[in-house]
């Protein structure tokens, strides 16, 4: 994945396919959250969960 890579038509085809600006705002959101946890994590160690690793298949 290259969030640095994302152009003006990626934009275009979230609203072509019915976002609005807001949702398009909250899905960077969640994702740029979700990106900054797991690199927090991945800096101080923190493992993952026995069950986690257990339920994939």
């Amino acid at each position: 994945m290259s969030p640095g890579a994302m152009i003006e038509q990626d934009v275009a085809a979230l609203r072509e396919a019915g976002l609005s600006d807001r949702d398009i705002l909250d899905v960077c959101e969640v994702v740029a959250y979700y990106a900054y946890v797991n690199r927090i994590a991945d800096g101080l160690g923190v493992a993952v969960e026995d069950w986690f690793e257990e339920a994939q298949p």
